[in-house]
Parts: C-alpha cells; sequence; structure tokens
C-alpha cells in the first residue's frame, strides 16, 4: 500500500495511454487513473480504455470516470446564456478556440475530484514536444517528459503494446492530428477533410449539430460551415475525378 495517492488524469489518447502502460511497466505508483467523459468521444476511446482495464485493476489501480454536470448537447444547445440580458441566447454551441467551455468544466471538475484525496501525486501525460504545456506546480509530474518520450515515441509505445484506435476500419491516428472530441471546432482543414472522407457516421453527426447551430464551425480565416465544407471536399472530390 502507498502512503499517498498517485493520479494518472488519462483521456487514452496515445500520450496519456502510453503514460499509464508505462509507469505500470515500470511498476511506479498508481492508485487512480482520472478520465473525464464528456460524453461526445470517439467509440475507439472507450474500447481503448476498457482494454487496458484489466491490466490497470490487476495493477491494484482503478479507473475513475468523472462526468460533467450536464450532458454535453444541453450545455451546447439548450443552456440559457445571459438570461433576461440583451444578448440572450440560448446553448455555448461549438466548444473550441477561445470558447473551450467544456475545457474549462474538466478542469473544474478533476480538481474538484482530487480536492477529496488527502495526500496526492497527480501524473500528466504531456509529451516532451510540447514544452509550452507543461507547468510544474501543485504536485503534477510530467513522467514522459522525464522519460524524454516524443508524441510520436507514445504512438509507437501504444502500438507496440497492442493499442490502437480503430474507426470505420482505419486507425484515426493516421487521419487525426489529435483524437480529441469529435466535434472540437479546433480541428484543422486536414482532420475535416479525413472525418468527411474515411468516417461518414462522425460527418452526419456534424452535420446534425451544424443544422441547430448559427455559427460557423471553422472561424479561422474565411468562416466556413460544415455544410461549405461538405461543398468544398466534394468539390476536390470532382477534381481530382474520385
Amino acid at each position: 500500500m502507498f502512503n499517498k495517492n498517485y493520479v494518472a488524469g488519462c483521456s487514452w489518447g496515445k500520450d496519456s495511454t502510453a503514460m499509464v502502460l508505462k509507469l505500470i511497466a515500470e511498476n511506479r505508483p498508481l492508485t487512480h487513473v482520472l478520465f473525464y467523459d464528456t460524453g461526445m468521444e470517439f467509440k475507439a476511446i472507450y474500447r481503448v480504455m476498457e482494454k487496458c482495464r484489466p491490466l490497470i485493476e490487476n495493477y491494484g489501480a482503478k479507473i475513475v470516470i468523472l462526468k460533467p454536470d450536464n450532458d454535453f448537447l444541453f450545455d451546447m444547445l439548450l443552456r440559457p446564456i445571459n438570461k433576461g440580458k440583451a444578448n440572450e441566447h440560448y446553448g455555448y454551441d461549438w466548444c473550441g478556440g477561445i470558447c473551450r467551455w467544456r475545457t474549462t468544466g474538466k478542469i473544474t471538475t478533476i480538481n474538484n475530484y482530487l480536492s477529496t484525496l488527502d495526500n496526492y501525486e497527480q501524473y500528466i501525460g504531456i509529451a516532451v514536444d510540447e514544452p509550452e504545456r507543461i507547468v510544474y506546480e501543485n504536485n503534477k509530474i510530467y513522467p514522459l517528459v522525464e522519460w524524454e518520450m516524443t508524441e510520436k515515441d507514445c504512438l509507437e509505445y501504444c502500438y507496440n503494446k497492442g493499442i490502437n484506435w480503430i474507426e470505420n476500419e482505419i486507425d484515426l491516428y493516421q487521419i487525426l492530428d489529435r483524437v480529441s472530441c469529435w466535434c472540437c471546432s479546433n480541428k484543422n482543414l486536414k482532420e475535416l477533410r479525413n472525418i468527411f472522407e474515411f468516417l461518414p457516421e462522425y460527418w452526419d453527426l456534424l452535420k446534425a449539430l451544424q443544422s441547430r447551430i448559427d455559427r460557423p464551425f471553422r472561424r479561422s480565416g474565411k468562416e466556413q460551415t460544415i455544410f461549405d465544407l461538405e461543398e468544398r471536399f466534394k468539390l476536390e472530390k470532382l477534381k481530382r475525378g474520385d
């Protein structure tokens, strides 16, 4: 038994998953693996978690799934904002860019959980080639930095452990830079084009959301809705002769 709690935050993407697997491989202390479930994750994320669950639980740690107070779609589409004011409206709409409302909720929820633990160290799964994200404070430990593991190293480590993120017979990391929420408006044009091309189920979900949101999905450069992007991608396919 450890004399304190050792908590790993894990999104079940490549970096944090590699961190958890290597903590166990190196017999490092680990008591909790925290997953904040937005409800808008790719299905592959949940499959990775369940594949890792036996290893984690046999090691003596437990997976803790944290969820927001409100359903994601309620906050996105229905929540009263600035009620009674001239700019009253409903729903935060797309999450991303300067309006990362679910990220704020995630941080609050995780910190509230950590406050229930008497004594803890917190493992953070940030790779060594992301130095701008590293902040040494509040008992935070960065094992991937210690191991000098880059994002590429983390992905290779997971693949070598038999972990992948398969959807529609393709690994998500082959078409996406980050396997974050499928509706995150921080996705770049390459990622969106690949979702349209290879993940039609999620593209249809994006269109369904855009039909209920006035704000264009992309606002960097020329504003574009999901429907604008679909027309663009279709035209590109025609030009390629696909």
